[in-house]
């Protein structure tokens, strides 16, 4: 189904409320129905209805990359997005990302490569690097550098975060 049908049968308006809509969000393979406010953004879906703190607030205008989240494969900054236009798509949060128990590999690579320093940023650095693997973006340091530019570091763990992103990509893990 195309995205303009997806977003045509999207959050319907709740019975007598036309600023509620009935959502259902499937974040990290799990459907959450929410009736929210048509103006809440899916970061504040996430943290406040839903409990996943990991996507942090960090600028809430789109300027550095702290929340960004995977809708459907593709990285979106969740602060200036809508949850209702998230409605029956597939939401993934650095929650979502472990699995068995087991951290994703970049998770181990940015623990191996001090890939953070306050950690704040960390879970969008991780997220969109996750993103920038299955793109294919992974050819050169260079490469790495300008399509991770849209996630701020304010420590200045860059060169780290790029060795982690590098020895993930080597590996050929997603």
């Amino acid at each position: 189904m195309g995205q303009d049908s997806r977003n045509a049968r999207a959050a319907q308006p709740a019975a007598g409320d036309a600023g509620t809509v009935r959502v259902t969000l499937t974040v990290n393979g799990a459907d959450h129905e929410l009736l929210i406010d048509s103006r809440v953004t899916l970061l504040d879906a996430l943290r406040d209805e839903l409990a996943l703190t990991g996507t942090k607030k960090g600028c809430d205008q789109g300027a550095c990359g702290a929340c960004t989240v995977l809708v459907d494969g593709r990285r979106v900054l969740s602060c200036l997005t809508l949850a209702a236009q998230c409605d029956r798509r597939q939401v993934a949060t650095i929650e979502g990302l472990s699995s068995d128990g087991r951290l994703h590999p970049l998770q181990e690579a940015f623990l191996r490569h001090d890939g953070f320093q306050c950690g704040y940023c960390t879970p969008g650095q991780i997220m969109s690097a996750v993103a920038l693997l299955h793109e294919g973006r992974t050819g050169s340091d260079d490469e790495i550098r300008e399509f991770m530019s849209g996630n701020i570091c304010r420590c200045g763990a860059y060169p780290n975060i790029v060795a982690a992103i590098r020895e993930v990509a080597r590996q050929g893990a997603r």
